[in-house]
């Protein structure tokens, strides 16, 4: 069922595309020139209509991948839009979400689109206003918009395009079932996208049911893993770990983003940081909304020059200039290791990816270096 199809990933001029005015304008006022190579891959498969599951590394670019195609179609058929929602964009976490919507508005400036992005942390009842009221494109995390369906709030009769942004994620978050909820209220007929930086046996069981005759692209290297990041290892026991960090971090001037486990650890590490006189903040589930937003606004604009997170609240992270990703404890699973380290070494600049490795968290690191083929250097 999922057999590669043959694409052509050789970057080219945004005018080549054939783009409506109207995105073209918007691309040009972004100053993007040429496409990346995910970009120049699946754009004629998403034009055409076809279903389709795109695995490429982080930082290439994929939201604009999927979305410019995308949006192409919607133009073309809009004067037989209704007012329900045309496409439907589902992503793993609040802030991905956030991300994704920045990016839809800076691609809609021109074009008469209306939208909301339905997530956790907002207004519940401004977003059943705006989808009562007619919107095209929702971007969304599963879980509410489940709850607005429950309430009868989102219906999606008229749907054209569905696309699962981070899909790998949102399986290992137990998020699936509420995905296939979602599924079950869309056109049979609409149009499929599933986007990942890993293709593992169960993101594509899940996806195998939702979708219909699907092309499959790998773009640039298996598993995930951008090579522009140089890999490093540093073993070491528990307890010495925050005096390194606050070592390494004092003769390393740089932006940096450092992964714990647990959101306690989180706090903690940042008051031991912040004691030695780093500007640092955490990012983890137990923050607000508004105290997360502040922290990523924060950790881009410079005020803030280490973030602190965990797995699920640094998930979608977009900011330019990380030069350091810092695994404080290795993380679970091989899927979480590529979704961590791609937070730095984005858009073909170079980043350097740091895992300190207490005693017994050895044999976790090895199985993550043996699924990745992974060589690292030591610290």
């Amino acid at each position: 069922m999922f057999e590669s199809a043959p694409f052509n990933d050789t970057p080219v001029s945004f005018d080549a595309l054939g783009l409506d005015a109207r995105l073209s304008r918007a691309v040009s006022d972004l100053g993007f020139e040429k496409t990346t190579p995910v970009q120049s891959a699946v754009f004629p498969a998403i034009a055409a209509g076809d279903d389709l599951v795109a695995c490429a590394q982080t930082g290439t670019g994929k939201t604009i991948a999927f979305l410019l195609p995308t949006l192409q179609r919607l133009l073309a058929n809009q004067a037989q839009a209704r007012r329900t929602p045309r496409l439907l964009i589902l992503a793993p976490t609040r802030e991905l979400a956030l991300q994704i919507e920045d990016d839809v508005r800076s691609l809609v400036r021109y074009a008469r689109f209306s939208g909301v992005t339905v997530c956790g942390g907002m207004s519940m009842g401004a977003q059943a206003r705006a989808l009562r009221g007619g919107v095209d494109i929702v971007v969304a995390t599963p879980g509410r918009l489940i709850d607005h369906i429950n309430r009868g709030g989102a219906t999606f009769e008229h749907l054209e395009v569905l696309v699962l942004d981070e899909a790998d994620r949102m399986v290992d978050m137990g998020f699936w079932p509420d995905v296939q909820r979602i599924v079950g209220v869309l056109p049979a007929t609409r149009q499929t996208l599933l986007f990942s930086a890993t293709t593992s046996r169960d993101v594509m069981k899940a996806a195998k049911d939702i979708m219909r005759d699907p092309k499959m692209m790998q773009v640039g290297k298996s598993g995930g893993l951008a090579p522009t990041i140089t890999h490093v290892s540093h073993h070491i026991a528990s307890d010495a770990k925050a005096e390194w960090l606050n070592s390494f971090l004092a003769r390393t001037p740089q932006h940096a983003l450092v992964f714990v486990r647990t959101k306690h650890r989180a706090d903690r590490l940042v008051q031991t940081l912040a004691s030695h006189g780093h500007r640092c903040v955490p990012l983890h589930a137990d923050r607000s909304q508004g105290q997360r937003s502040a922290a990523v606004e924060g950790f881009k604009t410079g005020r803030f020059r280490v973030l602190v997170a965990t797995d699920i609240a640094a998930r979608g992270l977009d900011v330019d200039g990380i030069s350091h990703v810092i695994n404080f404890e290795p993380p679970s699973t091989v899927d979480a290791y590529v979704h961590r380290v791609g937070r730095t070494g984005r858009a073909e600049a170079s980043g350097t990816a740091v895992t300190l490795i207490a005693p017994d968290e050895r044999q976790t690191m090895r199985a993550i270096e043996r699924a990745l083929q992974l060589k690292t250097v030591p610290a």
